[in-house]
């Protein structure tokens, strides 16, 4: 199987990642792969409930896999790109995604509490129901990404700007919105107790069901004059 594996590359240019395209790969493959050493161009690969914890498999790239329920808990994820990839239910509890691109991608309930994500950018992607508790890092960025009820209890957004980032029922307990700009956003029914958002911009935010007790929370805060009406009517106040 390894002289198989190996044959599959495209080995014609030594600058571009070897390619391995359309092949199912287990547990087993994958770590005799990541111990050749050097970073895999994987495309329309099956690698569905395969183990992988705690391989290293820095600089990789997974294009159109399936990837639902991998386990790549602990592993080293540095600089990975996931283009197209679906890898709901994806395990990746505290691997490593420094620096990683995911693009067009469905991770809806993935788990990457604990995972460190510095640089790690989200774009059109889909995370729905994901756990990102307790995540590690700093510039993580979340562009037209859907994290409806996701957890991201504690996480820093602070002096981002978000595009299109719809966090609807999200848990966003303690986190950090200061200075943020949020365009084309949705907070409804989120929850945001102990949440931060001094002088966050949240004009271009659907901020619909915020509870009286949270409305404190948004002191200091941008709205637009439309915002400051809905959250009156909402909290049972009417303008004169």
């Amino acid at each position: 199987m390894q002289d198989d594996l190996f044959a599959s590359r495209d080995t014609g240019h030594d600058s571009a990642p070897a390619a391995i395209s359309g092949r199912a790969l287990e547990g087993g493959e994958l770590a005799e792969l990541a111990r050749a050493g050097c970073a895999l161009h994987l495309i329309d690969c099956d690698l569905a409930h395969a183990d992988a914890a705690e391989l290293d498999l820095t600089g990789w790239s997974f294009e159109r896999c399936d990837l639902r329920h991998v386990r790549l808990a602990g592993a080293r994820l540095e600089r990975t790109r996931w283009q197209s990839c679906r890898a709901a239910f994806a395990d990746l509890r505290g691997a490593d995604l420094t620096d990683a691109r995911f693009v067009s991608s469905d991770c809806n309930n993935a788990i990457l509490r604990g995972a460190r994500l510095d640089g790690a950018a989200f774009t059109g992607c889909k995370l729905t129901g994901a756990d990102l508790s307790d995540v590690r890092g700093m510039d993580t960025t979340f562009e037209e990404t859907l994290l409806i009820s996701a957890k991201l209890t504690g996480h820093s957004f602070r002096k981002q700007t978000l595009r299109r980032v719809d966090l609807g029922q999200a848990d966003l307990r303690k986190c950090d919105f200061r200075e943020a700009v949020l365009e084309g956003c949705s907070l409804r029914d989120a929850n945001v107790v102990g949440a931060r958002f001094d002088s966050a911009d949240l004009r271009g935010a659907d901020l619909g069901g915020l509870r009286l007790i949270d409305a404190n929370l948004f002191r200091g805060a941008i709205i637009s004059r439309e915002q400051a009406a809905q959250l009156l009517a909402e909290l049972g106040l009417r303008l004169g």
